[in-house]
């Protein structure tokens, strides 16, 4: 199907038909649909009559490149860099050998590639390796309360733009952006979420919407594809309290989630179309009725939601981001040494609490039991004086001298830090000679408000780049962060599976 013109976009069609239960039907006829779109004032869709389903389908294939601003580009840009470094960082980690030698031995059509391999399988079973790749470090972009999109976006995305035969940088980006901007203005608070795990709730939606977009799905097509992902939404976050590599194989999930559900609406296999307002929909179920569709969508298309991407500057939970910041300050400031500490006392909200404040244990994942630690995150800040990829390895998470540390450290919930932020943190260190040391903070470094530098995200993919198990060539690497940061000129987006794939190990 031919994508309207900017013509058909603003052309004040006639209203649209309705179904039998009255509400908007979307056409395929090519002609027809064009006029029944989004029309688009500047760089806004003024919506018509129309459902919010209808309304998300219609922004996903009817964005144009040229309409993601310059500060949404560069956000989008960071995430393919987040991305891309700790897929290769994360090719060693617990899983990613039983998984691919899982889908190895299924094998399948050769449709796209697996990052680092250079497996060749089925592009929804590529989707669902990458996605879980990406996550094997949880060093990858992520959103408040917990969603992490990247991961899943990207490698949905890319294995349909192999799975389709190539597709410019700039139709590439624009999938990007508009999967990422659904999944953003989809986004549920903390009490919504109670416990399910954001990613396999809500990035369904994203990898679905710009798996369609890639694949050239018509706006009746996209829509059920989006339909269909919602009844794949899932997952626990007690995958990360109890420290199990369920929490990365989500991300995988899902991203195989997005290609699936698109292969499938192409093909006519339908969803329920009232899947967001719908008496069971998303607004409902995961909602909790406090969900409001319509005021999600305003300004759908000139306020972009996606810059609230969060990029971590530490390799560990998002919600431990504040406090590693705030145990490094009273290194950095204070000359504070492991030695010295007689008492540590950590005040998170209770959400965070409930993810990272438990007891600390080694169990048969280190690295996840670590992440999802705060006191192991502040141990390892005072008694390492950083916070790299290294220390979250299992044998430095083994380290006694941390372990030690640990004993010494309480970690509270204190629900008055609730009206800070999500990311509030008070610090109180008592030293050995009496001293009362604390820090607090609201913001942590990387969430809005607190954004990353460039060189800070440079040195994120640097330390991925040091951690990785199988080295890119110094030219290859150049080569992937020079089409990071032109991928919207990228002749074909086929070229970032191509550097992903790191010699040594294919």
């Amino acid at each position: 199907m031919q994508r309207a013109s900017h013509a058909q976009m603003r052309h004040a069609g006639k209203s649209l038909p309705l179904s039998r239960a009255g509400h908007p039907r979307l056409s395929d006829n090519s002609e027809t649909a064009g006029s029944r779109r989004l029309a688009w004032v500047g760089a806004a869709y003024t919506a018509k009559p129309m459902k919010i389903e209808a309304q998300l389908a219609e922004f996903v294939c009817t964005l144009q490149p040229e309409h993601v601003p310059a500060a949404a580009q560069r956000v989008l840009r960071q995430m393919l860099m987040a991305v891309c470094g700790t897929a290769l960082a994360g090719a060693a980690e617990d899983g990613i050998a039983a998984l691919r030698a899982l889908l190895l031995e299924r094998g399948g059509a050769p449709e796209a590639t697996t990052f680092v391999f250079g497996d060749r399988l089925p592009a929804s079973a590529a989707a669902r390796f990458n996605g879980t790749l990406c996550r094997a470090l949880d060093y990858c972009d992520a959103m408040a309360p917990g969603p992490h999109i990247g991961s899943s976006l990207l490698p949905a995305a890319l294995a349909a733009a192999e799975r389709a035969g190539g597709c410019s940088g700039a139709e590439f980006l624009a999938a990007l952006a508009a999967g990422a901007e659904l999944a953003a203005r989809l986004n549920l608070s903390e009490s919504q979420y109670d416990g399910f795990d954001p990613t396999g709730v809500l990035v369904v939606f994203a990898a679905s919407a710009a798996a369609s977009r890639v694949l050239k799905l018509t706006p009746a097509q996209t829509l059920h594809a989006l339909a269909l992902a919602f009844n794949r939404c899932g997952g626990s976050f007690q995958s990360n309290v109890d420290g199990t590599l369920a929490v990365r194989m989500v991300q995988g999930w899902v991203a195989e989630t997005g290609v699936d559900c698109a292969q499938l609406a192409q093909r006519g296999v339908t969803g329920p179309p009232n899947f967001i307002d719908g008496h069971y929909g998303y607004a409902h179920l995961y909602g909790r009725g406090r969900f409001q569709g319509a005021g999600a969508m305003q300004e759908l298309g000139s306020v972009w939601q996606l810059q609230r991407v969060v990029f971590k500057k530490y390799p560990s939970c998002g919600v431990t981001q504040g406090v590693t910041e705030l145990a490094l300050a009273l290194v950095n400031e204070e000359g504070l040494q492991a030695e010295q500490v007689a008492q540590v006392e950590v005040r998170l909200p209770p959400y965070a609490h409930k993810l990272v404040g438990h007891a600390f244990r080694i169990g048969s994942n280190p690295r996840v039991d670590a992440q999802f630690s705060a006191g192991y995150c502040v141990a390892n800040a005072i008694a390492r004086g950083a916070s790299r990829l290294a220390h979250f390895a299992p044998v430095a998470v083994a380290d006694a001298a941390v372990a030690r540390l640990i004993d010494r450290i309480a970690v509270v919930a204190d629900p008055a830090l609730d009206a800070r932020g999500h990311t509030a943190v008070d610090l109180k260190v008592t030293t050995t000679g009496g001293r009362v040391l604390q820090r607090a903070l609201d913001i942590a470094p990387g969430f809005p408000g607190a954004g990353l530098s460039d060189a800070q995200h440079r040195a994120r993919f640097d330390d991925c780049l040091a951690y990785a198990p199988h080295a890119l060539p110094q030219g290859q690497a150049a080569a992937l962060l020079a089409a990071i940061e032109g991928v919207a000129a990228l002749d074909d987006a086929q070229e970032l599976a191509r550097l992903m794939v790191a010699p040594r190990a294919a």
